[in-house]
């Protein structure tokens, strides 16, 4: 069991990591056509459904972006920092509270976007598997992390959050080991949680989830177009 959790939370993640950043260069470098989002918003026929689609897209992309800002802030902050201003019991009711209300505004925007894909006959025959296959995960992944605040409960203390605090600490500072034995005590719920958010970065490359890191910053230094209307 020990050396299954090094390998998972101890060698994994570099592998996870590795196959995100190879991946994902080899792909812009050699099909920058597929880089993008795949948007089917132009499927809309009404003004429900484009209605229905911004509130599905805005719920779930606000939710999503103060989710991972909560766990990049949370788990990398060091507690020599973070003891300044609020205590380890106050930060875990923090990222509770603030995870349980995005968090739900996320899982509300996917849903609706899920239903949307697998409904619409036009939308679901336009979908690659892969399309299907990240919101199914980030679906599952979301419902763990929601999982994971009613476990917290239990221990109010936020001694659990400080094993994830210094597994993802170890991790990023190249100390595996270390990072793997943090990590071997939180029940499995967590261990579940983290597995998965790894596994995206797997998937990454390969999917549409790339546009995340997408810029238009190219436009800043293309030439004006000279746009005429026609008579």
């Amino acid at each position: 069991m020990a050396n299954l959790n090094f390998l998972a939370f101890g060698v994994y993640p570099y592998i996870a990591l590795a196959v995100c950043l190879i991946g994902s260069w080899a792909r812009f470098d050699l099909s920058q056509y597929s880089w993008k989002a795949g948007s089917s918003q132009i499927f809309n026929r009404t003004p429900a459904e484009h209605r229905y689609m911004r509130i599905a897209s805005n719920l779930f992309h606000v939710g999503v972006l103060f989710v991972l800002a909560g766990h990049f802030v949370g788990l990398l902050t060091p507690a020599s920092v973070y003891h300044h201003v609020i205590s380890t019991e106050n930060k875990q009711l923090l990222a509770m509270v603030s995870g349980g209300i995005f968090g739900g505004l996320c899982l509300i925007g996917l849903l609706m976007l899920l239903k949307r894909r697998l409904s619409d006959a036009r939308v679901r025959a336009s979908s690659s598997c892969s399309d299907i296959l990240v919101l199914v995960v980030l679906l599952v992944q979301l419902l763990l992390g929601l999982g994971t605040i009613y476990a917290s409960t239990h221990h109010m203390d936020g001694s659990v959050m400080v094993m994830l605090a210094d597994w993802a600490q170890y991790t990023v500072t190249l100390q595996p080991q270390l990072a793997a034995a943090a990590i071997a005590p939180v029940s499995l719920v967590y261990k579940l949680h983290v597995f998965l958010g790894l596994s995206l970065f797997v998937l990454f490359p390969f999917t549409r989830l790339v546009h995340i890191v997408s810029a238009p910053v190219w436009y800043l230094g293309r030439r004006y177009q000279i746009v005429r209307q026609k008579a």
